[in-house]
């Protein structure tokens, strides 16, 4: 069981490294991403997100430890050292009015997470997740040099694009009071780069030199999650719980830089080195303002065999503020979630599907994103239904394994007034491990 723990150990601060260099890589194909922040991930982990992406009244569920950084006052119920760690796949399939579809596939790590319990009623718990994603490619046409005349000669191709992401870095404590009520806190640093450019082309007029204009923004900054939950018991057996927690409105550092750049393509049309830079301006440090997001959640539990629950949320995107970008509105997003778990037996010996958890949600979420289309704006809304498992493997002495696997099946976006419709599916797969350490033993 040592070496087995030495080599998890080294196999996670390797992913973690892998985490950190590659999060600049585009991990997304939404259009919608190029707005704000990008896409916000979720907190929540694969054993929770097949359940709707609850987790502001989950704790302990199944007989088993899970960790839950949605809420970190659930820290305070972990009675076993836990290490989590899992990766992420996503196919996405991009459609529009009188355009052909696109498909796209992406897959990464997604987090790695620790937690051990450091008295009888409290735990710490540290990790890195990702927190949003930024990733789009398309182009627009206009004729007779962009003056959109019907003459259809030496069309002006106009590209945007952009990727990064953006990582969450935290550090949590949860610890209870009495026997119903927890209490803990994150300390996080938020921190990447996001590339946004914009270029136009005239491909038909030969040794027509091209332009691009490239807007980063690099970010970084502390940002905090306070959370609480208060259990009512029924039973020994049967509890009903209640749980908040919340994301504080914080301000990060960013420094924005705008290149603008000209370059060519060769003879086989591929884009040459830049011939030249116009200008290359970098803003002083500045405050990028992130909301406040509220999270209140309800779930009934009867131990070892089913839970159900229900949750809201809503932040305040319309305080988002980030230095040097205009002519973008944001509006408040709205969050519902609902699921469960049912477990047929998790103490069965001879029949293992009795003791595999089967989780099932909902999702409907009202994003920050408003989308400008005429004279009206068009709020982007993201519906998804989600299914999960929990596999137990063979326990070890004081070992308990289990790998979880969720998906997200679901829309975002809409055929409206020209816009773009995705239909998704992710799929997150994790690797739990509950152990006993730290535990000093006895010998006759």
């Amino acid at each position: 069981m040592i070496k087995f723990t030495k080599l998890f150990i080294t196999f996670l601060l390797a992913l973690t490294v892998f985490r950190v260099s590659a999060q600049s890589t585009a991990t997304t194909s939404s259009p919608y991403s190029q707005f704000g922040i990008g896409t916000l991930d979720q907190m929540a982990l694969p054993q929770t997100l097949g359940m709707g992406g609850l987790g502001a009244a989950i704790n302990n569920f199944s007989g088993y430890f899970n960790l839950n950084p949605v809420n970190p006052a659930s820290y305070g119920s972990l009675r076993l050292t836990i290490i989590d760690i899992g990766i992420y796949g996503s196919s996405t399939s991009l459609s529009q009015t009188g355009q052909p579809s696109q498909s796209n596939g992406n897959f990464r790590l997604d987090h790695v997470a620790f937690a051990f319990p450091v008295s009888k009623k409290s735990a710490l718990s540290f990790g890195l997740q990702p927190y949003s994603e930024m990733g789009y490619s398309y182009k627009t046409t206009k004729k007779n040099f962009g003056t959109g005349n019907v003459i259809d000669t030496n069309a002006v191709n106009y590209l945007y694009n952009g990727q990064g992401d953006l990582s969450k870095a935290y550090i949590g404590y949860g610890f209870g009071i009495g026997k119903h009520l927890l209490l803990g806190a994150n300390a996080s640093y938020i921190f990447g780069n996001l590339h946004q450019y914009s270029s136009t082309e005239i491909p038909t007029l030969f040794s027509t030199v091209n332009s691009r204009v490239e807007d980063s923004y690099a970010i970084g900054g502390a940002s905090y999650d306070i959370g609480a939950q208060y259990t009512i018991d029924f039973s020994d057996s049967k509890h009903l719980i209640l749980g908040y927690s919340a994301t504080l409105s914080s301000n990060l550092n960013s420094q924005h830089t705008n290149i603008v750049s000209q370059y060519t393509y060769d003879d086989q049309g591929n884009e040459n080195v830049a011939s030249d830079t116009l200008s290359e301006t970098k803003d002083p440090k500045a405050k990028l303002r992130l909301p406040y997001i509220g999270r209140y959640g309800i779930t009934f539990v009867s131990d070892n065999k089913f839970l159900i629950g229900a949750e809201y949320s809503q932040g305040n995107w319309s305080q988002l503020n980030i230095p040097g970008v205009t002519g973008q509105d944001y509006q408040n997003s709205k969050t519902y979630n609902l699921g469960g778990q049912f477990t047929p037996d998790a103490n069965a010996l001879s029949n293992y599907w009795a003791t595999i958890d089967y989780r099932v949600g909902v999702i409907y979420n009202q994003s920050y994103v408003d989308v400008q289309t005429g004279n009206s704006n068009t709020n982007i809304t993201d519906k998804a239904v989600t299914f999960g498992l929990g596999l137990p493997l063979r326990p070890g002495y004081a070992s308990y394994y289990k790998i979880n696997f969720a998906a997200e099946i679901g829309t975002r976006g809409t055929l409206a007034n020209g816009l773009v419709k995705e239909n998704y599916v992710n799929f997150h797969l994790s690797f739990a491990l509950n152990d006993k350490w730290f535990k000093k033993y006895k010998l006759d």
